[in-house]
């Protein structure tokens, strides 16, 4: 979503500033890397359920003598069934804490996009388009 000048038609004219276009860009940058915030968190949360599903399976196990292969960069190690339960349980408040941090720069992220709403509505009024596209 890009912050665009609607054309005017029987509008009035606004003279863009060179400040008013740093805004616009600004707007802009922070629209694009708050979209890529929020797919980065929905890629986290999915893996987050995947590590909750495999917790989940994992203690559907009678035998604690199985060895339970966990994956640890491209190789699996055989841990047992308590250890990689603990392991399992340190990935997911890993991924927890980075979600919760990733979703705080969203909201930070909101906030200057509100405030460079306003500012650019009081400006240029109906002349500026800041609303997301819904495609």
């Amino acid at each position: 979503m890009a912050a665009t000048m609607k054309p005017s038609v029987a509008a009035e004219d606004v003279n863009v500033t060179f400040e008013d276009q740093q805004k616009i860009n600004k707007f802009a940058r922070n629209t694009n890397r708050m979209t890529e915030l929020k797919d980065e968190i929905e890629a986290k949360k999915k893996s987050l359920q995947n590590l909750q599903d495999a917790s989940d399976d994992l203690m559907m196990f009678d035998d604690d003598s199985l060895l339970i292969p966990y994956q640890i960069g491209e190789v699996f190690i055989s841990h047992s069934q308590e250890e990689t339960q603990e392991m399992l349980e340190a990935a997911k408040d890993a991924l927890e804490q980075e979600i919760k941090e990733l979703e705080g720069r969203v909201s930070a992220i909101q906030q200057v996009l509100g405030d460079l709403k306003v500012k650019l509505y009081a400006k240029f009024g109906n002349n500026i388009n800041l609303e997301a596209d819904e495609s």
